[in-house]
């Protein structure tokens, strides 16, 4: 009896302890928008890439986590979307808790005869985060980034340009309210 009252007298002292002990922030979100390059591989004829868990979302996440960064890197890509796909998705993917946007909007508007519209709709992206304070990242030029790793379908990267991705965008997400 003596010890069952004891026990309960150090478990109300450890439970009075841990409630004030401050708790650790909750992790913000990364989305990463794009299309085939976002998402790790492309589909029909241009089927090159690698799996999700080594496209350049999944690599950030792994370099920020090293960097004691505990952000969580949301990848919402979606082969063969469009700028314009991407503005209409948009608000299913940003969360309450999204501190950054990675927008990659690739060369899917060209290829469909959209090209004409991409501007305006990636200016209604920068609008739709700036109202939320969400910071947009731009992930363009991929072939200057990683020139020597492209596949064979000549649109898509491996896992080596994908690495290469993740590490032009670390230090700007680094330096975002994410890991503050």
């Amino acid at each position: 009896m003596a010890a069952l009252r004891y026990l309960a007298c150090v478990n109300a002292i450890v439970a009075g302890l841990l409630i004030g002990l401050p708790t650790a922030a909750t992790a913000s979100d990364v989305v990463a928008l794009g299309a085939s390059n976002t998402e790790g591989k492309g589909r029909g004829r241009t089927p090159d890439g690698v799996p999700r868990s080594q496209a350049y979302p999944a690599q950030l996440q792994q370099i920020l986590r090293g960097n004691g960064c505990r952000a969580s890197v949301t990848n919402a890509g979606i082969a063969g979307n469009t700028t314009g796909q991407m503005l209409r998705r948009l608000p299913s993917v940003v969360k309450p808790s999204t501190r950054v946007l990675i927008l990659q909007p690739g060369g899917n508007d060209a290829r469909r005869g959209e090209a004409d519209n991409a501007a305006a709709n990636i200016a209604a992206i920068r609008a739709f985060a700036a109202s939320r304070n969400i910071q947009v990242v731009m992930l363009e030029s991929l072939g200057r980034l990683a020139t020597s790793y492209r596949l064979p379908d000549g649109q898509h990267y491996s896992a080596e340009g994908h690495a290469a991705f993740a590490a032009y965008l670390a230090p700007t997400v680094l330096a975002s309210a994410a890991c503050r």
